[in-house]
């Protein structure tokens, strides 16, 4: 079954074709997309649609997502879908959802994007979504760089990192920037659901989307999905990289709720690793001295101390 509907924003007409597949034993998302091998976004949203019903509509940002799922013309979505630009997927998904009200309120609506769209491009859309408290949940598949067009610094790009817009050289230890707490950012909004992992814990990711879709109002999910050319490793290590992320503190697995955190992976049982082994496997880290990896070890302990639960 095929539905067409038509959107109109500013001076643009968009017309989508949404094709459903009513095979209810499918996965979600199909093999065949042109992803780079090992991709960990790509583990991450296999996580995400698992979690998912058939009563489901996907906003898509522009980004790596879409370009590697959407090859004119096929598609690797088993669920409708839609391409918005950049900067603009929460309007299209408020919009969607304002249509469903009338007639379909418990079809849910679940936006995609990268980093650059929701820290930079689209983050005064994602506000005013917020605002509305609109009931949408909101992913975020965060490569900490804009993946799609060249690995250029994103305002999730961390301290330190090479990217070919902050070039690492004689002069430059590369990005200068602190990374952006987005996570903060959507609790001053009030949302009451807000959630962190990353690509290597599929079955976290699974259970914490599921938990944003029975939130009533607004939900965000950040999910740390390293990026092969991005970060410059290995096919084989990106599970192995987002693990480490856990595990050095730099980036923990977080739960909040109702504006509390309420689960952390830096807890009685955490027991941290050293950022060395996580940096040493990155490419875009490979030219930091002795005291620059101090300073990202001491932004490690800052956010054990800060999440401990």
């Amino acid at each position: 079954m095929i539905i067409i509907f038509i959107l109109e924003a500013a001076e643009t007409i968009y017309t989508v074709a949404i094709l459903i597949n009513m095979n209810q034993n499918k996965n979600k998302i199909s093999s065949g997309h042109n992803a780079c091998a090992g991709c960990g976004q790509l583990s991450a949203v296999q996580a995400v649609m698992r979690a998912l019903n058939n009563d489901t509509i996907l906003v898509n940002a522009t980004g790596c997502l879409e370009v590697t799922t959407s090859a004119h013309p096929q598609s690797s979505w088993r669920l409708p879908w839609i391409h918005s630009l950049f900067e603009n997927s929460a309007s299209i998904a408020s919009g969607i959802k304002a249509a469903l009200n009338h007639n379909h309120k418990n079809t849910k609506v679940v936006i995609q994007a990268g980093d650059g769209g929701t820290y930079d491009i689209g983050i005064g859309l994602i506000s005013g979504m917020w605002e509305r408290n609109e009931n949408i949940v909101y992913i975020c598949y965060d490569t900490e760089a804009y993946s799609n067009t060249g690995i250029q610094a994103s305002g999730s790009t961390p301290w330190g990192a090479n990217t070919v817009t902050t070039p690492s050289g004689e002069k430059s230890i590369g990005s200068q920037q602190s990374k952006k707490d987005m996570l903060t950012i959507a609790l001053a909004h009030g949302l009451k659901y807000v959630a962190q992992s990353t690509s290597a814990f599929p079955d976290d990711i699974s259970n914490k989307v599921k938990k944003a879709l029975v939130t009533i109002g607004p939900s965000y999910i950040q999910i740390l999905s390293p990026c092969v050319p991005g970060w410059k490793i290995k096919t084989d290590e990106t599970t192995k990289a987002a693990r480490l992320a856990v595990k050095s503190g730099l980036y923990p697995l977080l739960e909040y709720t109702e504006g509390k955190l309420s689960n952390s992976s830096v807890n009685a049982n955490f027991q941290a690793d050293s950022v060395n082994e996580y940096l040493k496997i990155q490419g875009r880290f490979r030219h930091l001295k002795t005291e620059e990896i101090k300073q990202i070890q001491n932004l490690a302990d800052k956010n054990i101390e800060r999440y401990y639960l």
